[in-house]
């Protein structure tokens, strides 16, 4: 009993907040969305790039030219500014935390929604932050290997559980806090990425490549390994979403909201394309070719023999924002779900001014199953389901377009019809090629989703339609 009492008055003293819900503003949003993206996809995904434009007998389908590669890149941030354009016009449009269990659920039926919104609760944020937190515990070593062995056999796990601990506990302290927590990781992690970027284009011989395309390179987006390629590219750019989650935090969501997913989306783009281009710059293709650890040998290129301890204390500065991130998104899915369905309503249970302290702490235990696992497969199969959820958003600003003429648009979306249309064209492309790469954790997936439908019959029974789409709150929450 003194135990648990001890562990109450620890909680309460480490839940503090402001006295308003909306402590968010626009920069802290930008920055939820720019270190929900900068994750491991970035400093890893090159190499299988390069490794796919290589034909079986060994030699590149790349011509001296590395553009093809970069309008990968181009292209896949062209598709998160088309989603954040949508997404801006639906968040304040539909102004409820949530992201797509929110939109889903007013546009379509709320047991689309309620099943979207399960496998985000589930593993669709938990998987992703146990991965990235793994990958830390390897990179911190490899920054630090004096700490490698401190606990034998197990230091990675044991880095990944500390990395765990200490952001969630930093996410109970308040949202102010949050916020702060959240700008300040994110603004020293592209602090490092611009540094290192710069040095590598301005203290390192170049390779023999060119950035202009040649005649060849506009055939290489009709084959298979482009699309291949694009689902790596996809993956990096993940994340674009993520202020739509937490609209309720946010203040003035009508101007903030579409600023944050915009911007953020840009500047990530800008740098996604820099960073590749200093890779290529700096390090022969024959090298980069199906390796994991880019930052590491474009560290060693930039810096010398320390490069690559250099290049993993960056990628862990980056990770410690990006679990802070996708943490932050993720509670507030399951809060959201708390609060509609009352047979659910632990998971809506706040501090006195609306902190998720029980979807945190849910989160956090699912987080710490997931690391005795491999999250890596698991994320693959969650991939193909996360677009598609994408994909019926989108759609969705054109069908709450002609259903709903008159709904209230503080935003609308940029290039209107054509904005939403690219999207969707792109994704369907992403969905047949990750089913052609991935067919049985594509189907793994799938079958997933069907599992929230009869959990939905149970906790639906009894509640109100407006409530189930959004319309309204229960009564607790008003």
């Amino acid at each position: 009993m003194r135990a648990a009492r001890l562990g109450i008055f620890l909680l309460r003293r480490i839940v503090k907040t402001p006295p308003t819900k909306q402590a968010v503003s626009t920069w802290p949003a930008a920055a939820l969305v720019v270190s929900n993206m900068i994750g491991t996809g970035v400093f890893m995904s090159l190499g299988w790039q390069v490794a796919g434009f290589t034909r079986p007998d060994g030699t590149s389908l790349l011509t001296g030219s590395v553009f093809p590669i970069i309008m990968l890149w181009i292209v896949g941030g062209v598709l998160a500014l088309c989603g954040a354009l949508c997404y801006a016009e639906l968040a304040t449009a539909l102004p409820r935390s949530g992201g797509e269990y929110n939109f889903l659920s007013r546009i379509y039926h709320p047991m689309v929604g309620f099943c979207t919104g399960l496998c985000s609760a589930s593993i669709g944020f938990a998987a992703p932050i146990a991965a990235s937190t793994l990958v830390f515990g390897d990179y911190f070593c490899r920054a630090f290997p004096s700490f490698a062995h401190i606990v034998p056999n197990n230091t990675v796990h044991a880095l990944a559980f500390v990395l765990a601990t200490v952001v969630t506990l930093c996410h109970l302290r308040s949202l102010r806090f949050t916020g702060l927590f959240q700008t300040i990781t994110t603004a020293t992690t592209v602090l490092l990425i611009v540094t290192f970027v710069i040095f590598g284009f301005s203290n390192t011989p170049a390779q023999s490549i060119t950035f202009a395309p040649h005649a060849a390179d506009w055939n290489l987006p009709v084959l298979g390994s482009f699309g291949a390629s694009l689902i790596w590219v996809m993956y990096s750019y993940s994340g674009w979403n993520a202020a739509s989650y937490i609209v309720e935090e946010v203040r003035n969501p009508a101007k903030a909201l579409p600023r944050a997913l915009i911007l953020g989306t840009v500047f990530v783009m800008a740098l996604y394309v820099a960073v590749n281009g200093v890779f290529l710059y700096t390090t022969p293709l024959g090298q980069l070719a199906g390796q994991p650890e880019v930052a590491h040998l474009a560290g060693r290129s930039i810096f010398g023999p320390l490069g690559a301890r250099i290049s993993s204390g960056l990628i862990c500065v980056g990770l410690i924002a990006n679990v802070s991130a996708m943490m932050w998104v993720g509670s507030r899915v399951s809060e959201a779900i708390g609060a509609t369905y009352p047979v659910l309503g632990l998971l809506g249970r706040t501090s006195k001014t609306r902190v998720p302290y029980v979807s945190l702490i849910y989160q956090y235990a699912v987080i710490f199953v997931l690391l005795f696992f491999d999250p890596k497969n698991i994320v693959n199969y969650v991939e193909s389901v996360l677009i598609f959820w994408s994909l019926l958003a989108v759609v969705g600003v054109i069908v709450l377009r002609v259903r709903e003429p008159n709904l209230p648009r503080p935003y609308r979306t940029w290039g209107y019809p054509v904005t939403p249309i690219i999207f969707a064209i792109i994704s369907i492309f992403c969905l047949v090629q990750s089913y052609q790469q991935h067919r049985m954790e594509t189907l793994i997936g799938a079958a997933t989703v069907l599992i929230g439908i009869p959990i939905y019959l149970w906790a639906s029974r009894n509640v109100p339609v407006e409530q189930l789409r959004g319309e309204t709150l229960p009564e607790s929450s008003m």
